[in-house]
């Protein structure tokens, strides 16, 4: 093995910095489980209940008051379910708790390196592919690098900033999400009209009109008739430019196309309700219903108006849901007798999905950088102090 580089040593967890001491887990914290089940959850209760699930139920007692590292014992995602708390809160009795860090561990360094080490861990200590369950010595007899409380403060307020931006981030793109919906359901019906297009329905002291001014109503299959999709079997896709929609959308590209864009594309079996814009020549797979004869109609706003209809009520079948097309066609909307109205309202919506298309991209470069920073700090490439 190669000697460690000047300033490191090596230890049972790698090489490490040499002032850094390693210690099993059992030895700097304490290792204990709940006594609640997941009945004992109550609706809107008074503190978190932390149980054999990514998700956090509620219960109205506390079993804990201070900071603590959580892990599911067994059931689906076992090594794979953590949680960092500071405060009151309860725990399934399947659930281990890891507290009471003392002086020489810092509770958040600790939940950072053990979710990103305690899987491979297990998985190395079982035969199968998969952990059933955790037994108390898998974790106390984990060994665990120690910096200096100094610097293990560092990591973990570096990671937690970046934490801080994602759920910002995260509660950004929600808001955007509910304001798009909510700009939908009004630009889509006419309850509320772009400068130029005239009145609103309802606007002003006058009853609400059936039809807003300027629209009218026709059958959907007057407006965007859909068509069933094309077979391709997996032995013939040959890899290539033009983009294969099924029923929950692109999953490959093909060589050949066999409608030309732009195009809107739907489920018609499988996965039903899910909308798809295609710009481009397109293959649409068997399991999709498409459209590309729009009738004079704004593509766009053909796309988005069928987003709000709500496609998975005409869905048919106990098995495997089926959307009759004809089902679909028979359906009436009211839409705008303007093109030039129709293309204004895709516009404004197009706008708000490129908003949201660039704020998921901040998100998911934020997640990378994390994982990255990850990386780094918790195998001592980078130090912070």
């Amino acid at each position: 093995m190669n000697k460690p580089p000047v300033g490191y040593k090596l230890s049972e967890v790698g090489v490490i910095p040499e002032e850094w001491d390693v210690d099993s887990i059992v030895n700097v914290a304490a290792i204990t489980t709940g006594d609640k089940n997941t009945q004992d959850r109550i609706v809107d209760g008074d503190y978190p209940f932390f149980v054999r699930s990514q998700a956090v139920e509620r219960i109205n007692s506390y079993s804990f008051d201070g900071e603590a590292v959580l892990t599911a014992g067994d059931g689906v995602g076992t090594g794979k379910i953590f949680h960092y708390i500071n405060g009151k809160f309860d725990i399934h009795q399947r659930v281990y708790k890891i507290s009471n860090f003392g002086d020489r561990l810092n509770g958040s360094f600790f939940y950072r390196y053990f979710s990103n080490n305690f899987y491979s861990r297990i998985m190395q200590m079982t035969a199968k592919s998969s952990v059933d369950s955790v037994r108390r010595e898998m974790i106390a007899d984990m060994l665990i690098p120690l910096p200096s409380p100094e610097e293990q403060r560092a990591i973990a307020a570096a990671l937690s900033d970046v934490d801080a931006l994602l759920a910002i981030l995260d509660q950004l793109i929600a808001k955007k999400r509910d304001l798009k919906q909510a700009a939908m359901q009004q630009l889509l019906t006419g309850q509320t009209r772009l400068p130029g297009f005239g009145a609103a329905v309802g606007a002003g002291l006058k009853p609400a009109p059936t039809v807003p001014e300027g629209w009218e109503v026709k059958r959907l299959g007057d407006v965007c008739p859909l068509q069933r999709g094309f077979d391709l079997l997996t032995t013939r896709l040959r890899q290539g430019s033009y983009p294969v929609v099924y029923s929950n959308g692109v999953l490959n590209y093909h060589h050949e196309f066999m409608v030309k864009g732009p195009g809107v594309v739907t489920g018609r079996s499988g996965t039903i309700g899910n909308v798809h814009y295609v710009e481009k020549d397109f293959w649409p797979h068997n399991t999709s219903l498409w459209v590309t004869s729009f009738k004079g109609n704004s593509p766009k706003f053909i796309f988005y108006l069928l987003g709000i209809i709500g496609l998975e009520r005409f869905g048919t079948g106990s098995g495997v849901p089926t959307l009759n097309r004809n089902d679909v066609h028979a359906h009436s909307v009211r839409i705008p007798s303007s093109s030039a109205e129709q293309s204004a309202i895709a516009t404004v919506l197009s706008d708000m999905d490129a908003e949201l298309e660039a704020l998921q991209a901040r998100r998911d470069k934020t997640r990378a950088l994390k994982q990255g920073m990850m990386q780094e700090l918790l195998t001592w490439r980078i130090r912070l102090v």
